[in-house]
C-alpha cells in the first residue's frame, strides 16, 4: 500500500480516534507526550520503521503528509473555545465556561484547569479572546493544517 494513502487512513481514521473529546481535556506535558509517542509509533509501523533504523520523526511525518499530533488537539482545543465563545450568553457551555465557584482551594500545586491549557495555547498562536468574533480569521490562526 502507498505510504500516502496509509497516511490518508491514519489521518480519518486513526487520528480522530485518538482525539476523541480532546476539546475538553486539561492536558499536562505527561499526557501530550504519551498522545505524541502513541501517534509516532503508529506512524513508524505504517512505514514499517523501528526505532532501531534511527529514522527522525518529521521525515516519517513528512513522508506520510501528517501533522503531529500535539499540534491538532491544541487546534482542536482553540476552534472549540472559538465555537464557545461566539455563543450567546444563555446558552449552557458559554454559562459554564464563565461560572464562578466560591470557596478555595487546597494546599499545594493548583491543578491544571482546561482554561489554562487554552490560555497557553492562545500564547504560543499569538491570538487572544478580541479574534474570537471573526470566525474565518479564528481558523486561520488556530488551525494546524496537515502539510501538503
Amino acid at each position: 500500500m502507498p505510504l500516502k494513502l496509509k497516511g490518508k487512513i491514519y489521518k480519518s481514521v486513526i487520528r480522530p480516534v485518538v482525539l476523541y473529546g480532546s476539546e475538553y481535556w486539561a492536558v499536562k506535558k505527561t499526557d501530550e507526550k504519551r498522545l505524541h509517542v502513541a501517534g509516532m509509533r503508529m506512524l513508524r509501523w505504517m512505514c514499517g520503521v523501528t526505532r532501531m533504523d534511527k529514522v527522525r520523526n518529521e521525515y516519517i511525518r513528512g513522508s506520510l503528509k501528517v501533522a503531529p499530533v500535539t499540534e491538532k488537539l491544541k487546534g482542536n482545543r482553540l476552534s472549540w473555545y472559538g465555537h464557545v465563545k461566539r455563543r450567546d450568553e444563555t446558552h449552557v457551555t458559554k454559562a459554564v465556561m464563565n461560572l464562578h465557584v466560591d470557596g478555595w482551594r487546597g494546599r499545594g500545586r493548583p491543578k491544571k484547569r482546561w482554561m489554562d491549557c487554552v490560555r497557553t495555547d492562545m500564547k504560543e498562536k499569538g491570538v487572544d479572546d478580541s479574534m474570537t468574533g471573526d470566525r474565518t480569521e479564528w481558523k486561520k490562526k488556530t488551525c494546524c493544517a496537515d502539510p501538503k
